[in-house]
């Protein structure tokens, strides 16, 4: 068998005992991690041993999950008592990386589950697949409601100056911004738009990868305002202005649905613990916690 990265049917069929026919079928079902090119298929071999190794007896890495996508505060809350409760012996990983990477992370597989929010929450039951379906393997994914939150726009408790200015005047502000394809971005060009401000006036002060950074750079003096969370806000003791609720969610590969250290995400948020941090944090309502809200099998 050839020793390049990307295995062909012939290869794959060698590998994992198979006919070719078996092969193709698992393929075009988007059961083994393929690609086409130029009408043929290729497999990426560390994909395919994944994907034996995920197969194995329900997931030999059923003691571990991977998470990237969105930032928030109270899914970090519940990873860290989760951990504590496995007394280490399972591995949750939360990489907050934006909502569009942390997509493309999962389309390669390199992720178990992606967090995202993109707009209000009445508008997410459109908008939220409508950016799913924009990445290969889309198919076998579903989407599943966490809870909804409140995003806006953080500043110091004493900067009354920023608080108070006219639109117009805001644009002079220093601001932090974030990375493209990070939900807070999109949600602060969204805003300056009904404000009828344009983005490209705008000078940033500073450029954060996550919640804790806009609101460390303001809490610094680095900055004046920027987007954020009502829970990071109380976080850093930061002044918050609501702009509108929207619905934060996780995507997840079907085969990963069903792992325990995933359910458990969803058991906690919804017991008394996981109720009482979200009250504590601010900004939360929980009332759909783990509604599965989409499902790419079976489309709109």
């Amino acid at each position: 068998m050839t020793d390049s990265p990307y295995l062909t049917v012939k290869d794959v069929a060698v590998y994992l005992h198979l006919n070719e026919k078996k092969v193709y079928q698992l393929a075009s079902e988007g059961h083994l991690p393929a690609t086409k090119v130029t009408g043929k298929w290729l497999f990426p071999r560390k994909l395919v041993d994944q994907w034996l190794l995920e197969s194995s007896h329900h997931g030999v890495l059923s003691d571990r999950l991977l998470i990237s996508g969105s930032d928030d505060p109270l899914l970090h809350a519940c990873l860290l008592r989760l951990m504590q409760q496995h007394k280490h012996q399972a591995l949750y990983s939360y990489m907050p990386t934006g909502t569009q990477a942390g997509l493309s992370l999962l389309a390669q597989g390199l992720i178990d589950a992606c967090a995202v929010h993109w707009g209000k929450a009445e508008e997410s039951l459109l908008r939220h697949p409508a950016l799913i379906r924009q990445y290969s393997g889309a198919r076998h994914w579903v989407l599943v409601h966490l809870f909804k939150r409140q995003q806006g726009l953080m500043m110091r408790a004493d900067d009354s100056d920023t608080l108070l200015s006219e639109p117009e005047q805001l644009l002079s502000k220093r601001w932090v911004v974030r990375q493209e394809g990070a939900g807070s971005q999109r949600f602060l060009k969204e805003w300056l738009q009904q404000q009828r401000l344009s983005y490209e006036r705008m000078t940033p002060s500073v450029r954060a990868l996550t919640e804790t950074e806009v609101a460390a750079a303001i809490c610094r003096q680095q900055a004046d305002i920027g987007p954020g969370t009502q829970a990071a806000a109380v976080q850093a003791g930061l002044t918050f202005v609501p702009v509108y609720q929207e619905a934060f969610e996780l995507v997840i590969p079907r085969s990963v649905y069903f792992r325990t250290l995933l359910q458990q995400i969803f058991e906690w948020l919804q017991s008394s613990e996981g109720r009482q941090t979200a009250e504590q944090l601010e900004g939360y309502d929980l009332s759909q916690c783990g509604k599965l809200v989409w499902n790419g099998e079976m489309g709109d």
